[in-house]
């Protein structure tokens, strides 16, 4: 039997991002050994009660949850959330009361006592700004040496959807982003250019309400919230599983297409911060001889299909 590959999720839920945490609990190939939060999608008052909200509803009470960064590192919060996601952040479904406390260590604590701790290295799945990854690696660089990888949702090669040029997550702190991508660790980037092509329509959400089980119902209606967002006024066929996917690219890496290249964020363009660059085609190599790090392994593409049933076999399988 394969070893579960431990994870610490770092997250600002977010509908997207309580359905990432529910497909990573519901799989047998993974291990949730912390869920740290951060400012993003709303407060980090708000994000940190969703997160146990939605742990206490899969019945994870075990599952320690750390308060994260309330801000990012130079910038001003600006909160992504409100049109998409709602005052709470997690609008829509009936959620419990919280089923247990934050941690009393904070998020940088959590994360350093969770890796130092492990014998086998970890990998982190930050699904919102990536302030307080980029802090850990400021504090503590030699922990780096007990992170097998990165697996992000995040940026785009050819498209935003904060501004023209960028994505939310990395847009919100472009700093931390920038810290990140040059840590050195390998890197999964599941940005827009896969995501908007991740996406479950309102018929298949009825499949997956009919499954019947309390969990499935819950992402179902997590589903009718979120996607209001996307068909209104994004036009999108479906509700856009952003954060999702990083999970997903971990579990199922066979049903996506990608590119291993450079990627760096850009943090002072007057119209282009926050934008991962993205060199699929390697133009410092090629045009000026310079060797450059292919950090990071861009997700293009998916086999939708499989994703859907795979996501609906998860949610199903959480009773």
């Amino acid at each position: 039997m394969n070893k579960k590959i431990p994870i610490i999720i770092d997250c600002d839920p977010g509908h997207d991002d309580a359905m990432a945490i529910l497909w990573a609990l519901a799989s047998p190939q993974l291990e949730i050994r912390a869920v740290t939060t951060v400012a993003g999608n709303q407060t980090i008052e708000k994000v940190t009660v969703n997160t146990i909200k939605v742990l206490t509803k899969a019945c994870r009470l075990d599952i320690p949850v750390a308060m994260g960064a309330k801000q990012p590192l130079v910038r001003k919060l600006v909160v992504g959330g409100e049109v998409v996601h709602g005052d709470s952040g997690l609008e829509g479904p009936i959620l419990p009361e919280c089923g247990f406390e934050p941690s009393k260590l904070t998020a940088l604590e959590l994360l350093i006592k969770t890796i130092e701790e492990s014998e086998e290295k970890i990998t982190l799945v930050p699904i919102g700004p990536l302030t307080n990854i980029a802090i850990l690696f400021i504090v503590r660089p030699d922990l780096k040496e007990k992170i097998e990888r990165i697996s992000i949702m995040g940026g785009g090669a050819y498209m935003g959807n904060w501004t023209p040029a960028a994505e939310y997550n990395i847009w919100a702190d472009p700093e931390a982003a920038k810290v990140v991508f040059n840590s050195g660790l390998p890197i999964i980037m599941a940005g827009l250019d896969v995501t908007h092509k991740a996406y479950i329509t309102r018929e298949e959400n009825e499949i997956l309400r009919a499954q019947g089980n309390e969990i499935s119902v819950f992402a179902a209606e997590l589903i009718d919230y979120f996607s209001r967002y996307h068909y209104e006024v994004e036009g999108f066929p479906g509700c856009t599983m952003h954060d999702p996917t990083a999970i997903a690219a971990l579990l199922y890496p066979e049903i996506f297409t990608s590119v291993t290249c450079n990627v760096d964020v850009e943090v002072s363009g007057e119209l282009t911060t926050g934008m991962t660059v993205v060199d699929t085609i390697g133009y410092k190599e090629k045009i000026f001889g310079e060797k450059v790090d292919k950090n990071t392994t861009v997700l293009f593409n998916v086999d939708r299909k499989k994703y859907v049933e795979a996501f609906f076999e998860a949610m199903k399988a959480l009773n």
